[in-house]
């Protein structure tokens, strides 16, 4: 078996900007470890584990979405997603442009002729930087709530078909085929 997805692929200079700012706030950075700039990306579609013989009709299915349109992005702030009121993922917010929503609509239709089930939750489109697996000082989760600094904004032109090996050392994470969209 093997394991994909989907995602957008942030471009470099956006990547170094939003890990510039999340240093900034979080005080004192060495303390943490954050998700290396290879790793963050915005999922569009978890795929899961699928028989290996799937990668090929999955790449192929997923040509259509050369047919969509780039689109602008922004980043403005950080937050946490929580688990028994612990804080377990740092993000930061994305926003898109409306355009973006139908890209993932159509990618979970398509992706069910391969038995792969639609998301039932609403999409947050985020941005992981940090996978919290200790306790955090309330100071920190203050600071990096209440930082604010300059909206990025960027230009969305590439999704991947990214296949995830897991690990002792965490995830790794090869891009099996990149689209360009218009």
């Amino acid at each position: 078996m093997i394991r994909l997805f989907v995602s957008l692929k942030i471009p470099d200079e956006v990547l170094d900007r939003i890990l510039l700012e999340c240093l900034n706030a979080s005080g004192n950075p060495l303390e943490f470890k954050w998700e290396t700039k290879d790793k963050i990306h915005l999922t569009l579609k978890f795929i899961g584990e699928v028989d290996p013989k799937l990668a090929g009709p999955i790449t192929n299915e997923l040509e259509f979405v050369r047919d969509y349109s780039s689109f602008k992005c922004s980043v403005s702030g950080f937050g946490f997603f929580f688990r028994n009121r612990e804080p377990k993922i740092l993000w930061s917010d994305l926003h898109s442009d409306p355009s973006f929503i139908p890209v993932v609509d159509e990618l979970n239709r398509r992706m069910e002729k391969f038995g792969i089930e639609p998301e039932k939750r609403k999409f947050k489109a985020h941005l992981t930087l940090m996978r919290i697996k200790k306790t955090v000082p309330e100071n920190f989760i203050q600071r990096i709530k209440s930082y604010e600094f300059e909206k990025i904004n960027f230009n969305a032109d590439k999704i991947a078909l990214v296949q995830s090996h897991l690990s002792k050392e965490g995830a790794r994470y090869k891009d099996l085929k990149i689209y360009e969209l218009k």
